[in-house]
């Protein structure tokens, strides 16, 4: 007989039927949140493509440089999958990995496997894939990390019921330095 003291879970219906995935466009993302004065925490934002979007796997596509180990750790204890892409070094000093292929690539490679993906970026390179996962039925949404500033490609009319943005998710998901408390000289 069950105890009456026992308060029962509800889960959410979305955790319980969703496998989404998500394929997100590091640099697109992290350039645009921090053009807006602000930087993203990775971890409320996994957790966030949980719980809003459903996503049981996070892909996250980066370039590769070397000394850069314990960001690509925090990202994978963070839950994302890293996929990471070459880089070459300019002699301005520059650093450029660009990995709009993989990205691509990997969202067909797993195409058969999820239900709905979300694509993070406002990049419009990424126009013919978002048109492609919207004709099949498998585009959840495309999360555009600055609705003020994204490729005019992703603002035909056939996206717009997919759009969602980033804008008003800073307090939900900005990163907040834990800050020590002062020397007071106290023990």
């Amino acid at each position: 007989m069950p105890s009456r003291n026992v308060p029962q879970v509800r889960q959410n219906p979305m955790k319980l039927k969703a496998n989404n995935y998500a394929f997100i466009d590091s640099q697109n993302l992290n350039m645009a949140i921090r053009a807006q004065g602000w930087n993203l925490d990775w971890r409320r934002f996994r957790t966030y493509l949980r719980d809003k979007h459903g996503v049981s796997k996070a892909y996250i596509f980066i370039g590769f440089i070397d000394g850069q180990e314990n960001l690509y750790k925090s990202l994978q204890e963070a839950g994302f999958i890293c996929i990471f892409r070459p880089t070459l070094k300019y002699k301005d000093g520059t650093t450029k990995g660009n990995c709009d292929a993989e990205l691509v690539l990997h969202t067909m490679i797993e195409f058969p496997h999820y239900d709905k993906a979300v694509i993070v970026t406002g990049d419009g390179d990424f126009h013919c894939l978002a048109k492609y996962l919207l004709e099949q039925k498998k585009l959840l949404c495309i999360l555009i990390p600055n609705r003020f500033k994204f490729s005019a490609l992703l603002k035909f009319a056939i996206f717009r019921p997919s759009l969602r943005f980033m804008n008003d998710l800073q307090t939900l998901l900005s990163y907040h330095k834990k800050e020590r408390p002062h020397e007071d000289g106290t023990s």
